[in-house]
């Protein structure tokens, strides 16, 4: 901990609910009972009940000391597929992130409020800040979840639920894909414009979740894709907030009904920039109008359904506070997120060791983003010298003792409110239902953007071809499209190509009887095919509702979330 000498304090009396400690703006030393007669936790006969979560985290709240305060607010990330085995390579990169060999020790070492499970996609537009990995296997997740919970059930604040997230978007992000059912892209289920379905698929998701041991999902992006973006596009449920802000309402709904916490983001509106935050710092030159009026209505409909959590943004809002990263700017999350928009769970950093947050220190960057109103700091580059920053920062006042008092409390209401969902067995993986709420929304969402929009069936054999490096998905086509009753031949077939994130004219092919778009379709108002799908998603859901138009047994229902210049929405309007 940078040789910083730590003597125990205790937090501030405890309040006996979040609104309370939020009406008391209670500070100063005067008020902390001394370290060495720290207050005792509630009797059996005077703990708040267990149905009220606010309060049991208020009453914690006033049992822990300054370390554990500082702890609950840091979400870091660790080296290794185990919490206390790991390789030499993952001991060396957790000796450089927090100076301990082990995800259990820099669990216990810093009184971690929660870690983040990290890892790379086939096409991934957060791989800049993704430094290792920790997902190997279903099997691997769930022993590597249940021995982060051991380590934290031995701290001070063991008893709510450790935190343990992934970016489980689905699309181009998604972490765990192998013996799980997977979903189609946000913008699929934009494109199938039914909630319901969007719910139920969600609902499923969050159960084989919350079976991995994992309780936050950093989804759904709520951001509205007003720009052709790489960095957000099919992570977006579409460009209309009209028809996006229902779905997040739905996803929310179905993560949480599963047990599991849900996260909008990235406020105040990533997709209102086609620049990547990984990288610099982009900036939302929309007026505050513009903003109020596309951009935010879909976080309210978040909030409105009840989501636990909002992911803040390195985004540099020009109409509300210009200069300024959304992530640390206190007019975005305290003044517009917590008071126009009525948000009052739990606020998350994006990661902090992105770019734009790397302007500061560690420590200073870590003391900036609490005091600006987010509650829980995540992926910070370097987890010692931002624990100190954030004790140094404490006892200094340069950070409010009731400004991180309400952070955990928040924190931990978080917590207890999921303590209440016991987690489904492992059997719940690639459940058949689960499954099929998965091919219900990828079937609804294949989109005819040029040709008939009967189902007729694709003159056979068919021959699926890709733009390099898509072997897999292509495999999956085939083999969907053989269940559907269609010979596939290697060569010499009806022509059915397949096209994805990063592609573009270059990889269209000329003499394709039909073009299908598995990412933002906007490449297809180049493509010369006489029939023009696009699913959307490249995930064996989504290849099987596309097998089945093929086939000519579906009829395609979709319509595109996003304009694509010269082509409709879809050519099934009747």
């Amino acid at each position: 901990m940078g040789g910083v000498s730590i003597r125990p304090h205790r937090a501030i009396v405890a309040v006996v609910a979040l609104t309370a400690l939020l009406a008391s703006g209670c500070s100063g030393a005067a008020e902390r009972p001394s370290a060495s007669s720290p207050p005792s936790p509630p009797s059996p006969s005077t703990a708040p009940p267990a149905s009220d979560p606010a309060a049991r985290a208020a009453a914690l709240v006033g049992t822990l000391a300054d370390e554990d305060l500082v702890g609950q607010v840091l979400m870091p990330y660790a080296y290794g597929s185990a919490a206390t085995e790991v390789s030499s390579g993952s001991a060396t990169g957790n000796q450089g992130l927090a100076g301990v060999d082990t995800p259990a020790e820099m669990i216990a070492k810093y009184h971690l409020g929660g870690l983040i499970l990290v890892g790379f996609s086939a096409d991934d537009p957060t791989q800049g800040n993704q430094e290792t990995t920790n997902v190997d296997s279903a099997e691997q997740v769930r022993e590597l979840t249940g021995g982060l919970r051991d380590a934290a059930a031995k701290l001070p604040t063991g008893a709510a639920p450790f935190l343990i997230g992934t970016d489980q978007e689905f699309g181009v992000v998604t972490r765990i894909t192998d013996g799980v059912t997977v979903l189609p892209s946000a913008l699929a289920a934009g494109a199938a414009g039914d909630p319901a379905l969007t719910e139920a698929a969600w609902r499923a998701a969050g159960a084989e979740l919350a079976a991995l041991g994992i309780n936050l999902d950093f989804a759904p992006v709520a951001d509205v894709l007003a720009t052709r973006s790489t960095v957000i596009g099919s992570r977006s449920f579409g460009a209309d907030q009209k028809r996006v802000s229902p779905q997040v309402g739905a996803a929310v709904r179905g993560l949480q009904g599963a047990g599991v916490a849900a996260t909008l983001k990235h406020f105040p509106g990533h997709g209102h920039s086609a620049d990547d935050s990984h990288k610099e710092l982009p900036a939302l030159t929309q007026s505050r109008a513009t903003l109020e009026a596309d951009a935010w209505p879909s976080f309210k409909a978040g909030i409105d359904a009840g989501t636990m959590a909002v992911m803040s943004a390195h985004l540099d809002v020009r109409s509300v506070d210009p200069g300024t990263p959304a992530t640390f700017s206190h007019k975005l999350l305290t003044d517009v997120l917590r008071g126009q928009l009525g948000f009052q769970g739990v606020v998350i950093t994006d990661g902090m060791n992105m770019e734009p947050a790397k302007r500061w220190s560690p420590g200073e960057a870590a003391v900036r983003a609490l005091n600006a109103g987010n509650d829980l700091i995540l992926m910070t580059p370097n987890v010692g010298k931002a624990y100190d920053g954030l004790l140094a920062a404490l006892r200094d006042g340069s950070l409010p003792r009731a400004r991180l008092v309400d952070a955990v409390t928040r924190v931990l209401t978080m917590k207890f409110r999921l303590a209440g969902t016991t987690a489904p067995d492992m059997s719940t993986l690639n459940d058949p239902e689960h499954r099929k709420a998965a091919d219900a929304l990828a079937a609804a969402a294949v989109t005819v953007l040029r040709g008939s929009c009967d189902t007729a069936p694709i003159p056979g054999p068919v021959t699926v071809t890709s733009s390099n490096g898509r072997d897999k998905t292509r495999a999956l086509l085939a083999d969907a499209l053989k269940a559907a009753g269609v010979r596939v031949v290697p060569s010499g077939g009806t022509v059915v190509h397949l096209v994805g994130y990063g592609d573009g004219t270059a990889d269209l092919r000329d003499d394709a009887a039909v073009t299908v778009a598995m990412d933002t379709p906007y490449v297809l108002a180049k493509a010369k095919s006489p029939t023009l799908l696009a699913t959307y998603s490249s995930s064996r859901a989504a290849m099987n509702g596309l097998a089945a138009v093929l086939a000519g047994k579906a009829r395609p229902g979709g319509r595109s979330p996003v304009k694509v210049t010269g082509l409709p929405a879809t050519t099934c309007d009747s």
